[in-house]
This record gives structure tokens, sequence and C-alpha cells, in this order.
């Protein structure tokens, strides 16, 4: 009997690997059939309407000049522009935005200092409180490491002025510091198939699709029919994108413009933000997955939905599936062969996944040559191992509605 239920929870762990990978396929099938999407004009004329741009920070002294400087150089009228730094520190970061915010506005930016009594909520906490203090038809976030080209504004504008039902615009994610070093450069191989074809398809497929924190633009009405944001879940940005869905509104993904941000150097920080993104992703899943599959959604989109948000269970499924066969193989004196064989779909469906997902958005971003792709793309594997054995813990945690504390990435301006 405890061979038979060893067997049966490799059967299922095999089944959710297999659910995920055909996810991915079919986002590689649309990837090839989809048309080009086609850009929108850069928004013009006297018109305009006004934007907020929120800058949440915590402790963050090496960036916030910066992520300043580069909301007040957004091409936008300055009598529709009003910059918001939303500013929960408690170290220097304060002192140094201080004297940004003054020099900015000695120049005739309209930027306002947002400082809160307490973290109450985290950064939805922040940018709900700001959004109460200003009546802005749309609001653009950027974390601090964010820096957007001066006609970003005008360029994502474009897209939301000509998609009345569009609640979000968000743009690709660039990265400063992207070649520093194998991790970064296996991280942006990674962003760069979740922008380029997962982010691109899902949007161009009609269906949810992530908005992912920073580089975006939100409509006001669209944020406040579906309860403004909440801080319940770990993914306040993904948990609001579904509820906007739910109240029938859509979202746009841009390729360009592009916004410029950092990725995590070190394998512990990378560690901690992936263990907060997998944690926020199952949160999201148990509180909305009921609503979204009692609505009028197609099912196309209650699938792939389901599926995203369930991908973060590949990591403990793993580590659990691994122990179970090798348990399976001692009892058993050998591999059974229906094991043999789907082991072998496995691989040969997780290279094609691997190489698909990962090769078209090298290419198409320009990259490098095909001796570096090769070089990055076998760190990732390695990488999702490591991540399955750091992260399942917390993973099975959150599905089991375990309660943790936002911790920030560290940004060092690179």
């Amino acid at each position: 009997m405890l061979l038979l239920a060893l067997d049966l929870v490799i059967v299922l762990c095999l089944a959710v690997q297999f659910a995920i990978a055909g996810y991915f396929l079919y986002l590689l099938y649309w990837l090839f059939e989809l048309p080009p999407a086609v850009p929108e004009t850069p928004a013009a004329g006297q018109d305009l309407p006004r934007v907020l741009v929120q800058i949440p920070v915590y402790n963050e002294p090496l960036v916030v000049e910066r992520a300043l400087s580069a909301a007040a150089a957004l091409d936008w009228p300055a009598d529709r522009l009003t910059i918001q730094l939303l500013d929960d520190s408690t170290d220097i970061t304060s002192d140094i935005a201080v004297l940004a915010v003054a020099r900015l506005c000695r120049a005739g930016k309209d930027v306002v200092h947002v400082r809160r009594a307490d973290r109450s909520g985290f950064k939805a906490g922040a940018l709900a409180a700001g959004m109460a203090l200003c009546d802005a038809p749309y609001v653009a976030v950027f974390d601090a490491d964010f820096v957007p080209a001066p006609d970003w504004l005008r360029r994502a504008m474009a897209a939301m002025l000509v998609n009345p039902k569009a609640a979000f615009v968000q743009t690709r994610i660039e990265w400063g510091n992207g070649p520093r070093n194998w991790l970064t450069r296996a991280q942006r191989l990674m962003q760069d198939a979740h922008f380029a074809v997962e982010q691109d398809v899902r949007a161009r497929r009609g269906v949810p699709f992530q908005f992912n924190g920073t580089g975006g633009i939100w409509r006001r009405v669209a944020v406040e029919e579906a309860g403004g944001w909440s801080h319940d879940t770990l993914s306040e940005d993904l948990d609001l994108v579904l509820r906007t869905h739910l109240k029938g509104w859509n979202g746009v993904f841009l390729m360009e413009p592009h916004v410029v941000g950092e990725l995590p150097q070190k394998i512990d920080d990378f560690s901690a933000q992936q263990s907060r993104w997998s944690k926020g992703f199952v949160q999201v899943a148990r509180k909305l997955l009921i609503p979204i599959w009692k609505s009028d959604w197609s099912t196309e989109a209650k699938y792939t939905t389901t599926v995203a948000l369930g991908q973060q269970l590949i990591f403990p499924v793993l580590v659990v599936g691994v122990v179970a066969l090798l348990l399976s193989i001692l009892g058993h004196g050998h591999l059974l062969a229906g094991f043999r064989f789907c082991l072998w779909l496995w691989l040969i469906g997780m290279l094609v996944i691997l190489i698909g997902m990962t090769w078209g958005a090298y290419r198409r971003l320009g990259r490098g040559s095909v001796v570096d792709y090769l070089i990055t793309a076998a760190t990732v594997p390695a990488l999702i191992v490591y991540l399955a054995v750091a992260n399942a813990g917390a993973i099975v945690g959150a599905g089991l509605g375990k309660k943790t504390e936002f911790n920030r990435t560290p940004k060092t301006g690179t």
C-alpha cells in the first residue's frame, strides 16, 4: 500500500507539471500564430489629461534621487503632471528625498513628498494613501530603481487613451544590470521570456496578464470600481489586475516603450524576491480562483489564469516528486517502465519549453551570440532547482494561509 501511495504521488506530481507545460506550449503556439502588434502614436495635443506619477520607496538611498529626476524629466505638460514620492523610509533616504524634492519644486515641478505615520499595507497601502491625496484620472507607478525615458509617458498614454476599457497599460522592463554576472544574465533571460512571450501573447489573446508592479499606468476609475489597492496578498498588483478584469476591464501590454530597472545581483536577494512573488501568486489564487471560475470569462481565460497562478506550485511539486520517485525506485528495486517513459517525455518537454520560451525572446531583443545564449540557458535549470528547494516550504505555507511580511529587494542603483 505504501508503494502504491508513493506511485500515486508521483503520478499527481507529473500531472501538475504536464499541465503547467501545456500552458507554456499554448504560449509558444500563439507566439507564432498571432500577427505582430501595431504600435500606437505618441499622445499629443492640448487636451492631455492629468497624470499622477507615484514612486513608492522604503530605505532606498542609492536610487531615490535618480527616480525623482527621471519622473520629473517625463515629457508631459507641467500643469498636468504631479509626482508623489511615497516615502515610508526609516533611514537617510528621507533626508536625500527632502533635498531632491526641494530642488525639483524650485525648477517648477509639482513634486510632493508623502510621509506616513506607519507602513500599514506596505506598498499597496502607500499607493492607496497617495491616490487619496490626488484626483488625477491616470496613475503611473515606478519602483524606486526604475528609470523611464522622457518620452515614456506620451507613448504609454497613447495606448491608454485609445482603449477606453483598458484598466492599465504595462510596458516591458529592460534591465540595466542584466549583463553584470551569471545570475543577472540568467534572470534577464527568464524575464525576457516573460515579457516577450508570456505577457505579449496573453495580451494579444485578450486573456488577463500580469501588471508587474512598475513601469505601467492605471486608470483611476477602474481601480476604484475594483475596490482599490488591497494589501491582503504579497502580489497586490496581480490581485488588482484580476479584480479589474472581473469588473469587465482589460489591460494593454507594450513591448515599447520600455522602462529600465535593476535585477537582484546576489543569490540570497534573488531567492527572497522569488519567494515573495511565489507566495503572492498562491495568495491571489486562494483569494480569487473561485470568483474567476464563477465569472463569465472564456474557458481560455479561466484556464490560462488558473495555470499562471498555479505555476508556482512547480517548486514544491518538483521536490515532492523527486523524493517520491527515489523512494519508489528503492521500494520496487527498479524504475517502473511507465515512469521511465514519463521522465523522457518530461525531459523533452522541458527542453522544448526552455528553448522555445527563451531563444525567441533572446533573438528578438538582440541579446548576443548563440554561444552566449547556450551558456546562459544552461544555468536556468540549476536556478529553478535551487528555487524549488529554497522556496517549496514557503509556497506550501502560503497555500495553507500563512501570512508573511513584505520584504523589499535591496537596490544598488547599478
